[in-house]
């Protein structure tokens, strides 16, 4: 008697070498809450993160830090205020917007380096962490305290 195997076991696993190469692929493309939260803690300065909802929305919760940049705004003469090398973690509401997506392709076409915030705002707030209240600063300098 065959027992038919679960819908888990019935497609195998992917070759370990395979399986290794698509989860080292995805930690070029991706950074997690936790991990974001900690660096920027540290005082971490090797990373921009970019807020790409609206300003209403970001005004309510924002990632401490982030700056403001709606996905649509993101065009090479706004980018050239940050050096070419800059790497940017950009975010959205969560797993149901995919503003930080369109927000990762604008970049990467731009030849921008960037990852995604695994989870985005819902995510932060999944890991316990906190968001900031409040406007956008109006420029670059202002974020940097200049």
């Amino acid at each position: 008697m065959s027992k038919t195997p679960s819908p888990v076991a019935a497609i195998p696993a992917a070759a370990s070498a395979d399986a290794l190469a698509h989860f080292e692929a995805r930690l070029t493309f991706e950074t997690d809450c936790w991990d974001t939260h900690d660096a920027l803690s540290k005082g971490a300065g090797d990373f921009v993160v970019l807020d790409v909802r609206g300003p209403a929305l970001y005004a309510a919760g924002h990632i401490p830090g982030a700056i403001l940049l709606p996905h649509g705004k993101i065009t090479a003469r706004k980018m050239s205020e940050w050096p070419d090398d800059t790497l940017f973690v950009v975010y959205c509401a969560g797993p149901h917007c995919n503003g930080a997506n369109k927000a990762a392709v604008r970049l990467a076409k731009l030849g921008r380096p960037v990852k995604e915030l695994i989870g985005g705002v819902t995510g932060w707030l999944d890991e316990g962490l906190v968001l900031a209240k409040g406007e956008a600063p109006s420029s670059v300098a202002e974020v940097e305290g200049a």
